[in-house]
């Protein structure tokens, strides 16, 4: 049964790969939500499936079997097009790498993708200040750090206003500092705008933070 005003409500999630001629399993029978204002944490081994599932929940896969509603509506049936629409407007998506776009500065990155949300005015420079990057919105992404860029990627994100922040391991390549910077700046946002979200994460300490964890294992969840 699906719970009432959640955001994310997922009913017997099946996911396998076939590898050469065996078929593998890596989601199994898996059921959670996440409600307006909570995050929820990923965890588990590399190839349990935590990418595999915030790939589904952004339709880039799509699962074996099971049931799916986001804000409300079930994901049964839905063609390219709707799965487009919500990555485009209400879904937004941090990867461990960010997904900046090489020829335009940091400001333009954020812009540009705001823009395509559908939001027409577009708050660049306090994305930018939100994130430490306030003197930086005219680099290109060739000419910032690592986690400059990563911040870069989580204004554009942000600059959505989106209504579901999906992160696979977003601080998984970053030093230790700029991790915790990252993580801070994640966190805040999240819990001053209330956007629901599930974080991917092998690190503990930042799982501690969401107000719960789904553990993956290749069998399912625990």
């Amino acid at each position: 049964m699906f719970v009432q005003d959640s955001i994310v409500d997922v009913r017997g999630l099946y996911k396998s790969y076939l590898d050469g001629t065996e078929q593998v399993r890596v989601l199994s029978d898996l059921s959670f939500s996440i409600a307006h204002g909570q995050s929820m944490a990923l965890m588990g081994p590399s190839g349990s499936g935590k990418s595999t599932l915030i790939n589904i929940l952004s339709g880039i896969e799509s699962a074996d079997d099971g049931d799916i509603r986001l804000f409300g509506e079930s994901a049964a049936k839905k063609d390219t097009d709707w799965w487009s629409g919500l990555r485009g407007t209400r879904i937004a998506t941090v990867f461990q790498n960010d997904n900046l776009m090489p020829t335009l500065s940091l400001g333009d990155n954020i812009r540009l993708r705001a823009q395509l949300a559908g939001r027409t005015k577009v708050a660049v420079e306090h994305w930018l200040t939100t994130l430490g990057l306030a003197t930086l919105g005219h680099r290109f992404p060739d000419q910032v750090s690592g986690g400059q860029r990563q911040r870069a990627a989580m204004a554009m994100a942000f600059a959505m206003l989106p209504g579901l922040l999906l992160a696979d391991e977003p601080t998984a390549s970053l030093d230790g500092a700029t991790a915790r910077q990252v993580a801070d700046a994640l966190f805040h946002h999240q819990h001053e705008t209330g956007c629901p979200m599930l974080l991917s994460t092998h690190d503990p300490a930042l799982a501690a933070r969401c107000d719960f964890t789904l553990v993956l294992s290749s069998l399912g969840a625990q």
